[in-house]
């Protein structure tokens, strides 16, 4: 059944967006995912060579952006697209009940069985979220990773999908914002945007009271 919300016009589409990462899992994905596909020894030499620029990051040298920039430069340089896909699929099976918060799935169900358009937004590669979102029955929307004749080039297709950049995404594929009742779950820095532009947005909704109410960047009411 179609959740309906009135405008001065008519009856508006309900679009219910989840950040990913920290939202409906208990941490970051995408380091424990690099982790998995490529062994602890391989995993250990690679990450050395991360010192340096998050050092970097710390001391506001370099953007959070252009970290994660490094990042995907250092671990999927010439990797085959066919092997990442492989081993996301792979993660998702054996780390899914680890992973993923109880709570944020029967919400993600729930808004499926009220007839809402459910998306991921998340600023980790869609490529290793598929999975993911594929499990749930849902779109994805998250950073693209660039690939050339199957190879990925260790570079991303436009911009980190976070902050107003999931503003931007969202709009490329729904079209105006302001046509749908839209609701929003997020949890950090990178979900502000996202949160401010949602009819319903919900803050850290599926994590502790003490955490729900640490920093919100907006004023929410948290539902039970």
């Amino acid at each position: 059944m179609q959740p309906q919300f009135e405008n001065s016009k008519n009856t508006v589409k309900t679009l219910s967006v989840f950040d990913f990462d920290g939202t409906l899992t208990y941490h970051d994905s995408f380091i424990p995912f690099l982790k998995f596909a490529f062994g602890k020894r391989k995993f250990s030499r690679r990450l050395i060579k991360m010192v340096l620029p998050t050092l970097r990051c710390f001391r506001r040298k370099l953007t959070r952006d252009e970290l994660k920039e490094v990042l995907i430069k250092t671990f999927l340089t010439n990797i085959d697209e066919k092997w990442l896909k492989e081993k996301a699929e792979a993660f998702c099976q054996l780390y899914w009940a680890k992973l993923m918060r109880p709570k944020g799935l029967i919400a993600v169900a729930e808004e499926v069985n009220i007839g809402a358009e459910v998306t991921i937004c998340s600023a980790s590669p869609a490529m290793v979220l598929q999975p993911f979102a594929d499990k749930l029955g849902i779109k994805l929307i998250g950073t693209q990773l660039e690939v050339i004749d199957g190879k990925l080039t260790g570079k991303i297709i436009g911009n980190n999908c976070r902050c107003g950049e999931k503003i931007q995404r969202l709009e490329g594929i729904y079209g105006d914002l302001t046509q749908y009742h839209l609701r929003a779950w997020g949890d950090s820095r990178g979900d502000h945007e996202l949160l401010l532009a949602a009819q319903d947005p919900h803050w850290r909704h599926f994590h502790t009271k003490n955490t729900q109410a640490k920093k919100s960047p907006i004023k929410v009411t948290v539902k039970k």
